[in-house]
């Protein structure tokens, strides 16, 4: 049953994000204007958590030794529904915060703004969740693997883009470094003395190519050569190639590592070189969204006078740490329409954009539909009931 004063209480979060909105301008701001690499948020790590303080959230930092990981929490624990917010903060090598995460975090920190106005009355717990280095080796995978998500009944956060879209998918990730060794020999003088590293690259390769052909449509397999040898005229000793390897499951992506690795060992064979392979990133699983509470957020932005026909169905933006999460608790990741030139993400005309007023008035709109939605599970039972069984059927087990 619906709370009668559901309304009354979006009226009170919208009053007090807008009231918050200059500061969150200012944060924003700062954070876009300072960006710093994952797990090197000091900055933007204090910046948040202490704006979490003044609002009343109890704060632990340093959360798993994480240094700029922070837990930020308000309500009383066990009294109700528990809704996690989801802050980034990290930005891109020599581009800055051009994934928005500058917003996304400001985002978070405004619902969680807004909800703190209506918690004292609706008997559940906001937790915000400081969750640093999305780009790389995201806390969100240690944070799950901690069970830190398991007591959450929602997880949700907001991504700035070029258009208003549902929360979708994401592709489960492997971040595979193959390093072959060899021996060094005169590549004029006497070649057949070496063992040429490079070629068993080069082979890796081939054989990835070939593979190809009997992939599935989602499978996506990218790599560099990371290191090929120091001079021609040195037969390589050493040399390693870094891979992604993708599908839209854990499953396939499992099984794909293996082929991919089979690949690399039929290298070394081949070249009679020795080879290790590790993973230099953290593995991803894939984006389950959690279909009730993605329509909740979606019903938000349509009373809020965003028109139906502009929320675009999900499209795949490659791996996210968030799904680690979504196979813990029920999840959404929706996207929030900060620029109005189709600028994708990663990109320097992205970044540019994502720091004009229009972005910021666009910031407090996303954490106002966040603090909606889960403003709509404290006081929906049905709904989160609908939530629970959503997730039970379709990430529950894993």
């Amino acid at each position: 049953m619906t709370f009668p004063t559901t309304e009354r209480y979006k009226d009170r979060i919208k009053d007090a994000i807008q009231a918050h909105a200059p500061r969150l301008t200012e944060i924003a701001s700062f954070i876009g204007a300072h960006p710093e690499l994952g797990h090197e948020e000091k900055q933007a790590s204090a910046l948040l958590s202490g704006e979490l303080e003044k609002l009343g959230f109890r704060v632990e930092r340093a959360v798993l030794g994480l240094e700029t990981a922070f837990i930020a929490e308000y309500g009383a624990a066990g009294s109700g529904p528990v809704i996690g917010l989801l802050a980034e903060y990290d930005a891109l090598p020599d581009i800055g915060h051009a994934c928005g995460h500058h917003l996304i975090c400001t985002m978070a920190l405004g619902a969680a703004a807004g909800l703190r106005a209506i918690a004292d009355e609706t008997n559940g717990t906001i937790r915000v969740y400081g969750t640093p280095a999305e780009e790389t080796k995201g806390a969100k995978i240690d944070m799950a693997a901690a069970g830190l998500f398991d007591d959450c009944d929602i997880a949700i956060m907001a991504h700035p883009y070029y258009q208003f879209e549902r929360s979708g998918s994401s592709l489960a990730m492997d971040a595979l470094q193959f390093e072959f060794h060899g021996k060094a020999a005169h590549a004029a003088a006497n070649p057949a003395d070496g063992v040429n590293a490079l070629d068993a690259v080069i082979l890796l390769f081939n054989a990835v190519n070939a593979m190809r052909q009997q992939t599935k449509d989602d499978a996506r397999i990218h790599g560099i050569v990371s290191n090929g040898g120091q001079a021609p005229n040195i037969i390589p000793e050493y040399a390693s190639a870094q891979f992604y390897v993708r599908s839209a499951s854990r499953a396939y992506t499992d099984e794909l590592t293996r082929k991919v690795t089979a690949c690399a060992e039929a290298a070394a064979a081949a070249t009679g070189c020795r080879m290790t392979v590790s993973n230099y990133e953290y593995s991803y699983d894939e984006l389950r969204t959690n279909e009730p509470l993605s329509a909740a957020f979606t019903a938000n932005l349509i009373a809020s006078g965003v028109p139906e026909s502009e929320i675009a169905h999900a499209n795949d933006h490659g791996s996210l740490d968030l799904g680690n999460v979504s196979l813990r608790c029920p999840a959404a990741h929706p996207f929030v329409q900060v620029v109005d030139a189709p600028f994708q993400l990663h990109t320097v005309e992205f970044r540019d954009a994502a720091q004009q007023p229009r972005a910021y008035e666009a910031m407090a709109f996303g954490a106002t539909m966040l603090a909606y939605t889960a403003c709509d599970v404290l006081t929906d039972r049905d709904l989160l009931a609908r939530i629970k069984e959503d997730f039970a059927r379709t990430a529950g087990g894993k």
